[in-house]
């Protein structure tokens, strides 16, 4: 498959959350992960110290497992969360569809090609808003140029945070250190089924900027 002809501004606004078109049929070469995570890594972070730990996961055994702690953590969303999630509104429709797309990943991940989990150092429990903004901030950018990345050259995933429910049970699975890095989420990598991702809707900037003050 060629890479799909986008410009600039269409990558960025047609870089979306892919759950249901992700191709779990092809496999995804590590070559391409790693240019695409050599492109991330030029995003800036905190003192230009590089603090930040990736780790890729394409053991098929592996994979299966990592996937059965996203199905675990979307049992509990479930039965902790959806009946007082949703009313009878268009925002809690919109929800609804966002979790349909999430249940349907679950139905799937067990078999991706590929699962990114960067990490970032230290634990934000407990601190100030200042020490956590400082470590977000230096790792978010970087994950966001690399599902860029991902969308330049005809792949997809999405920010699955929903595995921060397992986050102590996937440490011991990869051998993370729990009490030294935070998982920042999992991503799921595969080849898109076609490109043809357009614009989200979005309010638009006149009712949500303000200039000067509140």
């Amino acid at each position: 498959m060629t890479q799909p002809d986008l410009t600039f501004d269409e990558i960025l606004t047609t870089t979306r959350a892919v759950r249901k078109r992700l191709d779990i049929s092809r496999k995804v070469p590590r070559a391409l992960l790693e240019e695409c995570l050599e492109l991330a890594f030029q995003a800036p972070n905190g003192s230009n110290k590089n603090l930040w730990r990736w780790i890729i996961v394409d053991d098929p055994d592996m994979v299966a497992k990592l996937g059965a702690e996203y199905r675990l953590a979307m049992g509990i969303l479930q039965s902790g969360q959806q009946t007082s999630m949703f009313s009878d509104t268009s925002d809690s429709r919109e929800e609804a569809k966002l979790l349909e797309s999430a249940y349907a990943l679950a139905d799937k991940i067990e078999q991706m090609p590929a699962l990114l989990i960067p990490l970032m150092p230290g634990r934000a429990e407990g601190k100030s808003v200042v020490e956590q903004a400082a470590m977000w901030g230096s790792i978010v950018q970087a994950v966001w140029s690399f599902m860029l990345a991902l969308r330049s050259r005809g792949l997809g995933s999405c920010w699955a945070t929903v595995t921060s429910r397992r986050e102590k049970e996937i440490a011991a699975l990869l051998g993370i250190p729990y009490e030294d890095y935070t998982q920042v989420g999992m991503f799921p990598i595969a080849y898109t089924i076609g490109t043809d991702f357009r614009k989200a809707w979005r309010k638009p900037v006149a009712e949500v900027l303000r200039y000067n003050r509140f």
